[in-house]
């Protein structure tokens, strides 16, 4: 294939030619029913097959965060959205843009990840540093993205099961080792052992480890939730409720009742 050096677009993404889809290279007719979705996730972002290990993380990475019922916001949104327009489309745009920094979004996680992973010269261990490095941010008042939940308190299982899956297939390192230390030595610091790594701080971390910019990351989780929208979204349409609303007595209203023409006419003089 002769590149064209002074077009407009360049992408080794994928490509077509004559009766063909190319996906990285790959004929996308061989790839059907010979490479999971998990796998060819995998091959369209990073360019490359995933080794057996990283095809399982990738699947369990994809699994992770598929559903939690009303309590994720960008659900109840979606849900709010479609009895007023009854699209899927309309619904699942809605969900993806409540991603972000307090919900599914994993990549401040990799980002804090991978400016922070220390050389170790002068401390003993990753506990040693963090020591350090934790005392520094309390006092600065700054988070540590993928730290706490409202629901799951000591334990995440969801967290904790992406960490067995991760050390399972070779895929644990420095990063993740790293971001434990972290959370150790903010919990000990904060007397807050209640505190968990929760799950989207989980896949920042594995995910950091794997490679995957703080983008793809984010990425890779609104992928994982979109099922469980899709399922959120036909259960809405099929309801036939429509227009939902939340109820007045859910609602305090945090002004009074004033009598406007006594107020426009004081405010005129």
């Amino acid at each position: 294939m002769v590149e064209n050096t002074s077009a407009y677009w360049k992408s080794a993404v994928s490509h077509i030619q004559d009766d063909t889809v190319y996906i990285r290279g790959y004929d996308l007719g061989q790839l059907i029913g010979q490479l999971s979705f998990a796998s060819a996730t995998f091959l369209l972002i990073r360019g490359r097959l995933p080794s057996p290990g990283e095809a399982r993380m990738i699947d369990g990475v994809l699994c992770s965060v598929l559903d939690f019922a009303l309590k994720k916001p960008g659900t109840a949104a979606a849900r709010f959205c479609v009895s007023s327009n009854p699209s899927m489309v309309a619904g699942l745009a809605t969900a993806v843009l409540s991603a972000g920094e307090y919900s599914l979004a994993p990549d401040q996680t990799g980002r804090f990840l991978n400016e922070t992973l220390p050389e170790l010269n002068g401390a003993d261990s990753y506990d040693q540093a963090a020591h350090s490095f934790v005392e520094q941010l309390r006092a600065a008042k700054q988070r540590v993205p993928g730290f706490g939940h409202p629901t799951f308190k000591y334990s995440d299982p969801r967290a904790q099961q992406l960490k067995s899956l991760a050390i399972e297939n070779g895929i644990w390192g420095e990063k993740c080792e790293w971001y434990e230390a972290v959370h150790r030595a903010f919990i000990s610091q904060a007397n807050k052992p209640e505190m968990v790594i929760n799950e989207v701080g989980m896949l920042g971390a594995i995910l950091a480890q794997m490679g995957f910019s703080p983008a793809e990351m984010t990425g890779l989780a609104v992928l994982s939730t979109l099922p469980g929208v899709i399922a959120h979204v036909s259960e809405e349409l099929n309801s036939n409720v429509r227009i939902r609303i939340i109820p007045d007595d859910e609602v305090a209203y945090a002004r009074d009742v004033h009598d406007f023409s006594k107020d426009f006419a004081q405010s005129q003089t």
